[in-house]
């Protein structure tokens, strides 16, 4: 469980084909603090295992679903990325509850800066968007962000200045892929009220 407040941005020191799998390793400072073999990073907000560690990167493995799922098999050399450790039990909760299990990619369309802060516009498949409501919550490549407007085709947030200068989002280009997941709430409900007699929906 995480709370998409990212601790780091991290760099993308190697990302290499090992035996049918791929292993991705970052350099990051904060959050080998207390890290050990066998725990959770969220990178970009997919939830990774560490495997291995060193002084200043740890090394995490990347299934063919996880690929296929999220932005991660798109990164490239000294690329950043958006790092939270999983929530200590006796963590404070910043931002929302973050399963880490991207539920798929969306693709940056606009920037447009008001003031201090940046309006961002991403456009996503109606599968995604079903889930997304104004002023609900949606993890945008691990970050915690408040929904502003959905479209039919693309959804909006705003990123306060303090967000821009600690996440990766503000230094994409237009047209890059970010990886997002909706509050997991509406797929429960989804499926109980899909689930009960038709009868009971109707009363």
């Amino acid at each position: 469980m995480f709370t998409g407040i990212i601790e780091e941005i991290g760099t993308v020191e190697s990302l290499t084909e090992i035996d049918g799998g791929w292993s991705l390793t970052v350099q990051a400072t904060t959050v080998l603090q207390g890290t050990e073999q066998g725990h959770s990073i969220a990178v970009n907000g997919a939830c990774l295992t560490v495997t291995a560690l060193t002084n200043s990167t740890f090394t995490v493995g990347l299934s063919p679903e996880t690929l296929r799922r999220t932005n991660l098999g798109d990164l490239r050399i000294g690329d950043g990325v958006n790092l939270e450790r999983s929530l200590a039990v006796n963590g404070r909760i910043g931002g929302h509850f973050v399963q880490g299990h991207v539920d798929g990619t969306g693709v940056i369309t606009a920037f447009h800066p008001e003031g201090d802060s940046l309006w961002v516009t991403v456009a996503t498949t109606p599968d995604l968007l079903r889930y997304i409501v104004p002023k609900g919550y949606i993890a945008v490549d691990g970050t915690s962000l408040t929904v502003v407007e959905v479209l039919p085709d693309v959804f909006t947030f705003m990123l306060v200045a303090y967000t821009q200068q600690h996440i990766t989002l503000p230094r994409k280009p237009v047209g890059s892929r970010v990886n997002l997941e909706v509050d997991v709430l509406a797929k429960y409900v989804e499926k109980f009220i899909g689930e009960m007699p038709y009868a009971v929906r109707q009363r």
